[in-house]
């Protein structure tokens, strides 16, 4: 008997990211010293208050299935916290649905709206889940490129050269993976501008949106009235919560769409973890303490990256929000020679540019989402073996 896998998957690479974990935790386990910049995960714990929440949940008997949309106490809590942080106002119980963390409601997404053939804008370097989800649609993929000398800002104007008759959607992510860009309000506006005129989709996804510095600014396009009906509002509770395993994510739009979402989520997860949810509504209603003194700490591991390779012209753009940097390395070598170079010869795990697109090669992504000792440490190592090229 001959196995054969189906002819999508032909096209579905191996995630890179999880190809550098699975390196690194290769590498913990024969007890090499690694500095972790590979990974997208919060050092912190989950905060107290939270784990307490979830734990009175199962001794409380919450441990069977919930509603497919997720508990409703839990979407009263997202819709309440949407209207006084983004200035979106939602029907809890036909706009939102609490979905096993952020990715599976970027397919739930794409699953439900894309047709064979649709083209879906990209901009290139950005997480590839889009990428590959959107191909999982059945929908081909149109990259736009970023450019790090207009400092990895999406130029609406490019978006433009790229809608054709068969476009459906456009992804955005604001804060930005891996750049750690914010984009401007006027950014949003004219994309808006496009998804109006050209009746397209427009995916945000926001999942970073609370992890920003120096006062920058958080948009999210669905506030936009022209626009609001054709957004679907991406978030979770993994990076603003230090919550990665709990896997929560949700996905918010207008109900037509969301009725489409739903019926992906029944046939695929059924419903997110009863409990976890319990702890989500504990995390969006109790004291917000716990966020401002992990983003104060990211901003200051920011510093010392940034302040670490002030001395190599155009080796970063300055990171505005989330915690990555996006750090030019020199040519000679690919970015993933690059990340294998610096995890063999010097102990520090990083993301090769490549892994995020095309217009990502000659770049290392770092995630700064650890310890301020490994952040120092693997700084000056990046450093270093960069001027020596």
């Amino acid at each position: 008997m001959s196995l054969h896998e189906a002819e999508r998957m032909k096209s579905i690479p191996f995630s890179s990211i999880r190809t550098v974990l699975e390196e690194v935790d290769r590498l913990k386990a024969a007890g090499r010293e690694v500095v972790p910049f590979h990974i997208g995960r919060p050092d912190f714990d989950t905060p107290e208050h939270i784990k307490a929440a979830a734990k009175r949940a199962i001794d409380q008997g919450l441990t069977a299935y919930t509603s497919n949309y997720g508990l409703m106490e839990l979407r009263q809590a997202i819709a309440e916290t949407l209207a006084q942080d983004n200035a979106l106002h939602v029907d809890p119980a036909k706009q939102i649905i609490v979905t096993v963390g952020a990715n599976e409601a970027v397919l739930l997404a794409m699953l439900a709206t894309l047709n064979p053939d649709d083209e879906v804008l990209v901009p290139d370097p950005m997480w590839l889940h889009y990428f590959y989800c959107a191909r999982l649609a059945g929908a081909h993929v149109v990259s736009v490129p970023l450019r790090a000398e207009d400092g990895w800002q999406l130029d609406p104007a490019a978006l433009a050269r790229r809608i054709t008759p068969r476009t459906r959607m456009i992804i955005l992510n604001s804060p930005h993976n891996p750049t750690g860009v914010v984009y401007p309000r006027e950014t949003f506006d004219a994309i808006a501008e496009l998804v109006d005129r050209h009746n397209l989709l427009l995916l945000s996804d926001e999942i970073y949106q609370k992890l920003r510095y120096e006062g920058v600014p958080h948009i999210s396009p669905a506030a936009i009235p022209r626009i609001a009906e054709r957004t679907i509002t991406v978030d979770g509770f993994s990076k603003t919560y230090a919550m990665t395993g709990w896997r929560l994510g949700y996905v918010v739009a207008a109900p037509e769409l969301i009725d489409s979402m739903i019926r992906v989520h029944q046939y695929t997860t059924v419903c997110a973890t009863s409990f976890a949810q319990a702890g989500a509504v504990a995390a969006l209603r109790g004291p917000q303490e716990c966020v401002q003194v992990m983003v104060d700490e990211f901003d200051q591991r920011r510093r010392i990256v940034v302040d670490g390779f002030a001395d190599l012209p155009g080796a970063l753009v300055v990171p505005q929000g989330a915690f990555y940097a996006f750090v030019r390395v020199p040519a000679g070598r690919t970015s993933a020679e690059w990340a294998r170079y610096l995890l063999d010869a010097h102990g520090v795990a990083t993301v090769p540019g490549s892994a995020f697109g095309a217009a990502g090669e000659g770049y290392i992504r770092i995630s700064y989402a650890c310890g301020r000792r490994d952040v120092e440490r693997g700084t000056a190592l990046i450093r270093e073996a960069l001027r020596g090229g």
